[in-house]
């Protein structure tokens, strides 16, 4: 096996305790974490478990151990991977087309309750994650609840929010190796994109590297996205062939262990015009100017606001789209963002993703300069740290 790192088993019992301190503290007597395929960061967080067809719970008590909540199918991979001794079936979770299972015996919410509080009654439930949760496993879990009187299920991402934005040594080690894997994968696709290729080819490339390299999946689907339509800030690759002249927009990102990264830089196919040189020189000062200003102690929307000075004052203000930097972690977009709005000051072991994007409706062309960053009481540690270079491509 490669030298890849890990979150030790000590760490997610240690998180298991953080959040029952919290709940104590608030007042709840269960807290759900909830998750999906695409979005597992509540479920992973506190089990190591990532669904797949199936949604997945981690259901916490204040006191005791806590359960793994899972569908009906993935019991033999949940217990080869969870964190979690206990882990329970239950059809709520089933995957989407619905199949009835006729004949096995699987768990409820009503007997999980029972098997974390005994004869306890629940009079305050949370929901990490409540935003993802499907309709179905709302109404079961409603209904599970009438049994103890009128419960309103309430959301908690804060709670579990509170306590993952801050990264432990262990989680940085293991955003470091994401980073180095990225940043090596982005050196592969630099040497070997070409003129011809479609969008898809591309983010092929990218993905067999960065598996060759360790990575145990993509932080979120690779794009690549080539000429007219590289305005679009949440994209898929096409198969749209590069052309010369094109400016390209390239992002990637590897996985290690749950933890994310990014790199996002602009590729030019032959020499760069005079616009697209301007609109890269922007990116890039508008990038290098939000990172310095980042450090312990600083208002992040002082960081906003000063962003979206500079970048208007530039030129480009119609460009902007959303603040310049989204937490990163067990997500490459996680809670906390930097908006003109946020009402937090900057502290040390908060992870960001200084991802400056720029998209014109009207050319229908954009960038997006993005790197992973861990603040520091007197600035940054730059976990990517890729160059900041106009890339031309010969052709």
């Amino acid at each position: 096996m490669m030298n890849i790192p890990s979150i030790p088993s000590s760490e997610y019992k240690e998180r298991v305790k953080k959040v029952q301190k919290s709940m104590k503290e608030e007042g709840y007597d269960l807290i759900l974490c909830y998750g999906n395929e695409a979005e597992p960061q509540f479920v992973r967080y506190f089990s190591a478990y990532w669904p797949s067809f199936e949604t997945a719970g981690v259901l916490i008590a204040q006191e005791g151990e806590p359960l793994l909540l899972i569908g009906p199918e993935s019991y033999t991979y949940a217990s080869d991977r969870s964190q979690i001794s206990g882990i329970c079936r239950l059809k709520a979770f089933r995957e989407s087309s619905e199949p009835e299972y006729p004949g096995e015996k699987l768990d409820t919410f009503n007997t999980v309750f029972e098997k974390l509080l005994g004869d306890k009654l629940i009079k305050r439930i949370g929901v990490a994650g409540l935003p993802l949760m499907t309709i179905g496993v709302y109404e079961e879990l409603s209904n599970a609840l009438n049994m103890y009187g009128q419960i309103k299920i309430e959301k908690a991402d804060y709670i579990v929010n509170n306590i993952r934005m801050y990264k432990t040594e262990n989680e940085l080690v293991c955003m470091r190796a994401a980073a180095e894997i990225t940043a090596k994968t982005f050196d592969y696709v630099l040497e070997n994109i070409r003129v011809g290729m479609t969008e898809q080819q591309v983010a092929g490339l990218a993905l067999g590297k960065m598996h060759e390299l360790g990575a145990e999946r993509e932080s979120y689907p690779v794009w690549v996205l080539t000429g007219k339509g590289s305005n679009q800030a949440i994209s898929r690759p096409r198969n749209k062939k590069i052309e010369k002249g094109d400016m390209t927009f390239i992002q990637i990102g590897a996985r290690v262990d749950g933890y994310a990264s990014s790199i996002g830089r602009p590729v030019i196919f032959g020499k760069a015009t005079d616009e697209q040189r301007e609109l890269i020189e922007t990116g890039y000062k508008a990038q290098a100017a939000v990172i310095g200003m980042l450090k312990a102690g600083v208002p992040a929307c002082e960081v906003a606001k000063t962003h979206i000075k500079n970048v208007t004052e530039m030129g480009y203000g119609d460009w902007l789209l959303y603040g310049p930097c989204h937490g990163n972690g067990t997500m490459e977009g996680e809670a906390p963002w930097i908006e003109t709005t946020s009402d937090y000051l900057l502290e040390e072991n908060m992870t960001f993703c200084v991802d400056i994007f720029l998209g014109s409706a009207k050319t229908q062309t954009g960038l997006r300069m993005e790197d992973v960053v861990c603040i520091t009481a007197d600035g940054v540690e730059n976990l990517t740290n890729y160059p900041r270079k106009l890339f031309e491509i010969e052709c």
